[in-house]
């Protein structure tokens, strides 16, 4: 039962009995780390799933950042109070609590918004809290975790949402964890709503839920039970949705989100196959994205680089040129259960340094840059897309944040071996189609005479091994190798073996192991750091790893270690060794290998970029981290860590 008191407040939290989560929600940090990218992916996707259905024009989405003045935000006083009375449990909340109270006495903020056009909108506003699967401001406005579904079957495949948590990439992106939205439904009636993610708190001397809405409110049966009606749109201009669709609007905006150029790259990663069939228009403040003028962006220095040698992280442009100039192919992909059938776009060229997949939904969205097992650094691009049925089953495969292929959906053990086996054939698929490549662009002409080659390589060997053995003589003139060397040999070793009489040799003393051993950081990291550290290899005595299904658990005890005795947070670099011990540089990437690492210490989503994982915090010189694996991670490889304070 909501409290009688919170009828006059705009912000509605439900009240509970006692808190018993302390922490943020955990997919707000998932989203921060994805950054633009995933606020964008989000949003546009879904005005994508908004289309008209009887429309032959291209969704268009307006995006807009400016500036607004805090008292123009419908309600933010009370928000502003709910901050302030916000109490931390854990480093990670008391940090994200400290930061959004820095912004509370802002009198002017950024902002961004998303608005649709030649889109439904949501339905049933004036039904409010209805519980109706036709009415979608209800579902969009008050329910977690769910997702409209249409009601034509194909419509649904091919929309792109279906985990109904990308709401939140929107409050991800504020400061306070607040973001707006207004709707224009085929009535042209306008509403507006909101939400805010705190965490439980105590306010008034009464717990509350950690989601707050902007929002009216009915009260029935004696205020015994409650129910939840939109607040008709009468708020400020950079609010204001009077054309049918809908109106995202997030202020306090972070500042690693407000980038134009990050913005309009994003757009065309994530939809120019959307764009190039003219399914979608994006306009960013004064710049148009369309089917005419996507190629001016992809194809510009100032966003992309142009030059082949650097396509190792940036693949558009190389996509771009594959998917308009290549002749597509047919491959077929089983499941063990059915078959699935692609377009697939292929190019090899002997430029490109690393071979990616861009694997493309129906209604022109890219799922992931997909690794092709053990091809990827072979020299070819490829932009895969199938039709509905194939749709149906990769919006199955697809993670929350529809960025990547992945298996751990499945509950179910027949499902998950089934989804293994599609990614792993659609591997060995791609394969074939960059193997019949190599062939074509390396054929050999002729028959090459090797008699020569061998015996050239025969002779050699027998002279090294000569050299290097002695020979014992046996009937016939034959001889043997002995592995004890010839006798002239063998005197020369005993004599230089033979130790004096006078020279004893001292006894060994050991000498006491320091923990971490300091060594000087690469060029390339000191470049790239934002303040100069002291970098120390850490013996492998002091760090324990296992790997248990999709996840890699590390511990590092550094609690012997005198030099981080004062240090309450350090950086993790990570560098591959070979087998004989051998260190490679610079060759393992974690954003390719892990989707996501957690601080154990504290609960935190780590920030982690090439080969170093950012601000990990030492608890009594003890590190413990969580790594979620990428399908593709190889776990037979072996590192050496670095410490970094």
């Amino acid at each position: 039962m909501l409290n009688e008191k919170v009828k006059g407040n705009k912000w509605k939290f439900s009240p509970i009995n006692n808190i018993e989560e302390a922490n943020f929600n955990q997919t707000l940090e998932r989203f921060y780390t994805m950054g633009v990218n995933g606020l964008v992916r989000e949003n546009i996707q879904n005005s994508l799933d908004g289309h008209l259905p009887k429309s032959d024009k291209p969704v268009l989405v307006k995006i807009e950042t400016g500036t607004i003045q805090t008292n123009d935000i419908p309600g933010i006083n009370e928000v502003k109070e709910r901050i302030r009375h916000l109490a931390g449990h854990n480093h990670y909340t008391k940090e994200t609590i400290q930061h959004m109270q820095s912004k509370l006495d802002e009198q002017e903020v950024r902002y961004i918004s998303f608005e649709d056009r030649n889109t439904k909108g949501l339905t049933g506003a004036r039904n409010g809290q209805s519980g109706s699967k036709k009415d979608t401001w209800g579902i969009y406005a008050y329910q977690k975790g769910v997702h409209f579904e249409e009601e034509d079957n194909e419509l649904e495949i091919s929309r792109g949402g279906s985990h109904g948590i990308g709401k939140i990439a929107s409050n991800a992106a504020s400061d306070l964890h607040l973001m707006y939205f207004s709707n224009c439904d085929a009535d042209g009636d306008q509403h507006i709503g909101g939400t805010v993610q705190l965490i439980e708190h105590e306010y008034q001397n009464s717990a509350y839920r950690n989601t707050g809405y902007f929002t009216d409110i009915e009260f029935t049966s004696g205020a015994e039970k409650t129910k939840f009606y939109p607040y008709e749109n009468n708020f400020h201009e950079v609010f204001k949705k009077d054309t049918r669709g809908l109106k995202i609007v997030i202020p306090y905006l972070r500042e690693k989100y407000d980038d134009e150029k990050e913005i309009i790259k994003s757009i065309c990663d994530s939809f120019f196959v959307a764009i190039l069939n003219e399914r979608l228009e994006v306009h960013v403040n004064d710049n148009e994205i369309t089917k005419e003028t996507i190629a001016d962006y992809i194809k510009n220095p100032a966003y992309y680089s142009q030059e082949y040698a650097e396509a190792k992280k940036e693949f558009t442009p190389l996509y771009l040129d594959t998917y308009l100039k290549a002749e597509p192919r047919e491959i077929t992909v089983n499941n063990i259960k059915k078959d699935f059938h692609f377009k697939l776009y292929f190019t090899y060229d002997e430029r490109i340094p690393r071979g990616r997949v861009a694997i493309i939904r129906t209604v022109g969205m890219k799922i992931e840059d997909f690794k092709v097992a053990g091809n990827a650094t072979k020299p070819f691009n490829a932009v895969l897309i199938g039709g509905l049925d194939e749709d149906e089953y990769l919006k199955s495969l697809e993670n929350e944040s529809h960025t990547e292929l992945s298996t751990a959906n499945f509950n179910d053990p027949q499902l998950k071996k089934q989804a293994v086996r599609f990614i792993r054939n659609l591997s060995k698929e791609i394969t074939k189609v960059i193997d019949e490549a190599v062939q074509e662009h390396n054929a050999v002409d002729g028959k090459i005479d090797t008699k020569d080659i061998l015996y050239v390589a025969e002779v050699q060997l027998k002279k090294d091994l000569q050299s290097s053995m002695g020979t014992v003589k046996v009937n016939e003139g034959k001889s043997l190798v002995k592995s004890s060397g010839n006798e002239r040999q063998k005197e020369r070793r005993d004599k230089k073996n033979k130790i004096s009489p006078q020279k004893k040799e001292k006894p060994k003393t050991t000498k006491k192991r320091d923990p971490l051993k300091w060594q000087k950081s690469n060029e390339e990291a000191d470049v790239n750091s934002e303040e100069s550290k002291e970098r120390y290899s850490a013996h492998p005595e002091m760090v324990q790893r296992v790997i248990l299904n999709d996840k890699e658990i590390i511990k590092f005890d550094f609690s012997k270690s005198k030099q981080l005795k004062k240090s309450n947070s350090c950086d993790i670099a990570l560098s591959i060794i070979d087998g004989m011990g051998k260190e490679y540089n610079n060759e393992f990437n974690l954003r390719d290998n892990y989707k996501e690492i957690l601080d154990l210490n504290t609960g935190k989503v780590c920030d982690f970029k090439n080969q170093t994982i950012k601000n990990v915090i030492l608890q009594n010189g003890v590190v413990q981290l969580q790594l979620k694996l990428n399908q593709t991670f190889n776990r037979s490889l072996k590192f050496v860590y670095y410490v970094e304070v």
